[in-house]
């Protein structure tokens, strides 16, 4: 399995960006890769609002960097700015960044 950072909006309307999130680690593996969504992840326990656990999240989650294959910027809803950033690291450290769809344009996935 390819070990992947999986980048998806998050903030903003949380309840349809997570739902696309989960979307796009089902099709993660079913691409036969390990997805790492931190954002799925962290703010479990870590509150978005509060900009101390916010950071502490996302410094987390770009500490996976160092050990996947690739980065996969799933776009569907646009390139947030943590996005963007996580994308500059990653070309940063020579890792392949792969942009992908996954709803078709009549909005259905």
């Amino acid at each position: 399995m390819r070990r992947v950072v999986l980048e998806s909006p998050y903030s903003g309307d949380i309840l349809k960006h997570t739902q696309y999130a989960r979307m796009c680690l089902k099709d993660c593996l079913e691409r036969n890769e390990a997805p790492m969504a931190s954002h799925l992840l962290y703010t479990q326990v870590l509150d978005d609002e509060i900009i101390e656990q916010r950071v502490a999240g996302i410094a987390a989650g770009h500490a996976w960097l160092d050990c996947v294959d690739a980065v996969v910027v799933y776009s569907d809803y646009g390139i947030s700015q943590g996005m963007t950033k996580a994308i500059g690291l990653a070309n940063s450290k020579g890792i392949p960044v792969e942009d992908r769809k996954i709803i078709s344009e009549d909005g259905e996935d």
